[in-house]
């Protein structure tokens, strides 16, 4: 087990990736956090029905039928960039992508709303709480792992690490800690906002701006990208987040201020 290091800030982890075993199956520290984010955003999400007047009934609905195509978008987005479909199963190997999971349950949450009649609007909005935070919390599962870090940097907060194919310790960017602070940024202004928003889907389309516009550079630092030709896979969906929340985010308005 090789220690994750940082070395200007005087710290040092000794972290098993295996938390447990059950019947001699490997509990992982990863999937203990990615609950635990999942869990905790889920309570906020339904907290949240219930001070806008939603039935929690909903957002209880949306997470069980949000979940599992969430894990299959997650999958099913990595192996097509990664140019491997036929790994599509072997999910405990790794290879998982936020951006595939978050746009599996967005079109599982608007299939279900229009079925049920529901604003789909009000209903990112208040998933949106949940959502950010269990990103925040999610990205741990990475530094327990030693992955989604960034290139070589020798900045005090650099985090020091094994690298099994240089086989060889390197000082790398912390982009895991660098995306968890970021979200944890977005999810207290939207805490704070939440009872000042002018239209329903402002919320969303505030948390779409705002994390697109970090995944944008924070990816720009990743060194374990996935590429679309020569593009960053990531960044262009970053990209087209910020741009289509800005103008969504205008157009509400404008119908909001006609009203």
């Amino acid at each position: 087990m090789q220690p994750i290091r940082f070395p200007g800030l005087g710290l040092e982890f000794f972290i098993d990736r295996t938390a447990f075993t059950i019947f001699g199956l490997p509990i992982y520290w990863y999937g203990i956090i990615i609950s635990t984010g999942f869990l905790l955003g889920l309570m906020i999400a339904i907290f949240e029905a219930k001070r806008t007047g939603l039935d929690p009934e909903i957002i209880m609905d949306v997470a069980l039928y949000g979940t599992p195509a969430a894990i299959v978008g997650a999958r099913l987005y990595y192996v097509i960039f990664y140019g491997n479909l036929s790994e599509i199963f072997l999910i405990r190997q790794g290879g998982l992508a936020i951006y595939g999971a978050i746009i599996a349950a967005l079109i599982s949450t608007i299939i279900y709303c229009k079925i049920k009649r529901i604003n789909v609007w009000k209903v990112f909005d208040i998933g949106t709480l949940g959502l950010i935070i269990a990103q925040a919390i999610g990205r741990w599962g990475n530094f327990v792992n030693q992955e989604a870090y960034g290139g070589p940097t020798s900045l005090p907060w650099r985090m020091e690490i094994y690298d099994a194919e240089a086989q060889a310790r390197i000082a790398v960017h912390p982009t895991f800690l660098y995306e968890s602070l970021w979200n944890l940024l977005g999810f207290v202004f939207l805490m704070w906002y939440r009872k000042r928003k002018k239209f329903e889907g402002e919320m969303f389309l505030l948390y779409a701006f705002w994390y697109g516009l970090g995944r944008f550079w924070i990816e720009g630092l990743r060194t374990d990208s996935l590429y679309w030709g020569s593009f960053r896979v990531s960044q262009v969906v970053a990209a087209v987040s910020v741009i289509l929340s800005i103008g969504l985010m205008i157009s509400f308005r404008k119908k909001t201020s006609n009203i």
